[in-house]
């Protein structure tokens, strides 16, 4: 069984010139303990609610997953294998969830998938908690992962381990790949970290060393780790890196590049398999296959639902919707409410208070809104009459908290909100500074490369939030955010707009959302046509009199200057329009009649944003009020007339567009 995986790694990296096959080989024994011997899953229905969920944290290992899904039965035909790393395969490079069945999170990036399946695991405890009632155990499921040296050497391992002893998640199970190989080769020099009292350290649980060759013993170790009550526990298993080669195992030529023809025959002879390549014997396939196994599970799961579902019909029908992640039969009319009030109340606040009353709104109504704050709730004010925090009690037992106090950990809280929505059943949300979304960028594009709906709350969003300076002021980052793909990025520039751009942010669960809120307050814009908001930019205000003769497009606490702008140009017998633009993302998905309804052809175009200019020449701008530096240490009002955002100073560009015009 093992070898079977050993030949098929070696084989489709072959194929493709490409790929790494020495963790495949060298997992492969980890591989049959875990698959043939403890994972509950079923390969003909992938998305079976109470599956286990595997996490191949070292992604670049694919073929491993890749070989163990076309064994035990799932829809992954041998044709896939052998088009490994092609264009439009299912078996690409490292794994992606909604590409291949049975992938439950995108890897690669090494250490994310850990924190991913810190999330997994955190959703499972609070979905029992939520749903669980005494002789009805629906959600009842383990979380596993495969991790290397590279996933323990990020950064990021260290956030997503220590959460996970913090949250108790005791039915998380890591086991850990020590073959001491890298591609720069022996780790020692750069990786002399004692890992298991580095995990026992943090509140782990740890077993071995053990052979991770000898499937029994790895298996007697997951065994023991599925008895922990409080803790995850760190399977240690000691394998060789390419196991079977003769020549590449336990060195670094054998972790990203082909075997080669000849040592692929050595290999073949070394492990006594004489098969072609790409040919599995039936009777391999019959060891390995699992579909009887999985639709017996699943189907000792339909009865106790079912007899669940008589006991309490609410409850059940209940997790049935947050599993599929549909929101409220009512949720429309709760999101006009929401809008209503805002703009009925008119209220003069800053953003992040604005996003604050939405959720206050939001998540009395949606049970399944899962909140949280890198140490920042007082300041993200993420948390709501409806969210007290979190806290996991000394027996395990969590209780009924639904915000979640990740502390001073950007990227791993990130990475585990993709988790938590990967899972299903809860929509994670989570705040800190916006400079610090650096921390947590590539988690953020991850999130969008998997179409997960996670929301991102990022307050302080400008030179605006003041004397803290410019290692926390806001330059690039909204430009650079909003260019990637599968983002939406949100400036709101009053309640009613803010309100807005989270109903769509709950409502599209194909897209991850992110916020860019102010700390400081923002004038009410009074508006006529609030449902265009939701197009991401609408004509907020057109002169009172007559054509205008030029467009300014603002953002955020930038709209309040082009308001008080156009009021300073109408003196003078100037007429522009305003156009709010909370969401460019949005709004570059609009049809052509309604953006050119938004930005007529032929008048001159102001961009105000508290930001790098060079993102707004895309729409045709002749001037841009921004800031092309860093920012610096002072009160907001002394900042902003010394980096020229004043009415005045827009009112003189917009002159000074005219004029040459």
């Amino acid at each position: 069984m093992a070898n079977a995986i050993r030949a098929l790694a070696m084989d489709a990296v072959q194929a493709a010139n490409s790929g790494h096959p020495g963790a495949p080989m060298g997992m492969a024994d980890i591989g049959v303990a875990l698959w043939a011997r403890h994972l509950k899953h079923n390969p003909a229905n992938p998305h079976w609610a109470d599956r286990d969920r595997f996490v191949l944290s070292n992604g670049h290992g694919s073929m491993l997953i890749y070989a163990l899904l076309h064994l035990t039965g799932y829809d992954l035909p041998m044709s896939e294998l052998r088009n490994f790393r092609q264009l439009h395969s299912k078996t690409p490079g490292h794994p992606e969830v909604g590409i291949t069945a049975g992938v439950e999170t995108t890897t690669g990036p090494l250490g994310q998938g850990i924190t991913n399946a810190v999330g997994l695991a955190l959703a499972e405890k609070l979905l029992a908690r939520d749903f669980n009632r005494d002789g009805h155990a629906i959600v009842d499921h383990h979380t596993y992962v495969f991790l290397g040296d590279g996933c323990l050497m990020e950064g990021i391992s260290h956030e997503a381990a220590a959460l996970a002893a913090s949250w108790k998640l005791n039915k998380l199970i890591a086991i850990y790949d020590d073959n001491g190989i890298s591609i720069d080769g022996q780790v020692g020099p750069w990786f002399g970290d004692d890992t298991a009292k580095r995990f026992q350290a943090y509140g782990w649980n740890v077993v071995g060393p053990v052979d991770g060759h000898d499937v029994d013993a790895v298996d007697k170790a997951i065994a023991q780790a599925r008895k922990s009550t409080d803790k995850p526990t760190l399977v240690i298993a000691k394998t060789h890196i390419g196991q079977g080669s003769p020549n590449r195992a336990n060195t670094s030529k054998a972790h990203g590049e082909p075997l080669g023809a000849e040592e692929i025959k050595l290999t073949r002879e070394a492990l006594g398999w004489t098969h072609e390549p790409f040919v599995i014997p039936e009777e391999v396939y019959t060891a390995w296959d699992a579909k009887a196994a999985g639709a017996k599970a699943e189907s000792d799961w339909d009865a106790r639902f079912d007899a669940y579902a008589e006991a309490f019909p609410e409850l059940a029908a209940e997790f049935q919707r947050r599993m599929a992640g549909v929101l409220p039969a009512d949720f429309a009319q709760i999101a006009v409410d929401a809008v209503v009030k805002a703009h009925a109340d008119a209220q003069t606040v800053a953003s992040r208070k604005a996003s604050q009353i939405a959720l206050e709104a939001f998540t009395a109504k949606l049970p399944e809104m899962l909140g949280g704050s890198a140490d920042l709730t007082g300041s993200n004010l993420t948390n709501t009459s409806s969210t007290p925090n979190l806290r996991i009690e000394a027996d395990g037992k969590p209780n009924n908290g639904r915000h979640i106090n990740y502390g001073v950990r950007e990227f791993g809280m990130a990475a585990v909100m993709n988790g938590i929505a990967l899972h299903g059943g809860f929509i994670p949300y989570g705040g800190t500074f916006l400079t610090f979304s650096d921390y947590s960028r590539n988690a953020i594009r991850m999130a969008a490369l998997m179409k997960t709906r996670v929301i991102h709350v990022m307050t302080h969003d400008s030179i605006g939030l003041g004397e803290d300076g410019p290692t926390h002021q806001s330059i690039e980052h909204v430009a650079s955010l909003r260019l990637i793909p599968g983002l939406d990025v949100w400036r709101p520039a009053d309640t009613t707009e803010t309100v807005v751009a989270w109903t769509m942010a709950l409502g599209n669960a194909q897209r991850p959302s992110l916020l860019a809120l102010s700390r400081q307050n923002l004038a009410y814009s009074p508006k006529t046509n609030v449902d265009e908001i939701a197009k991401g930019a609408y004509v907020l205000a057109e002169p009172p009199k007559g054509k205008a003769k030029a467009v300014i497009i603002a953002t955020g606490s930038e709209v309040q200057l082009a308001m008080a702008a156009q009021k300073l140009l109408a003196d003078e017998g100037i007429k522009v329009r305003v156009v709010s633009m909370p969401s460019t993302n949005v709004f570059d998905r609009q049809d052509k009649d309604y953006k050119k309804s938004v930005l007529p052809k032929g008048l001159p175009r102001v961009a105000v944003e508290m930001g790098v200019s060079d993102f707004w020449w895309k729409y045709g701008v002749d001037a841009v009020v921004g800031i092309d530096t860093f920012g610096e240490s002072a009160p907001a009002p002394v900042l902003f007339k010394h980096f020229g955002f004043t009415p005045e100073n827009v009112a003189a560009t917009v002159k000074a567009v005219l004029k040459k015009k």
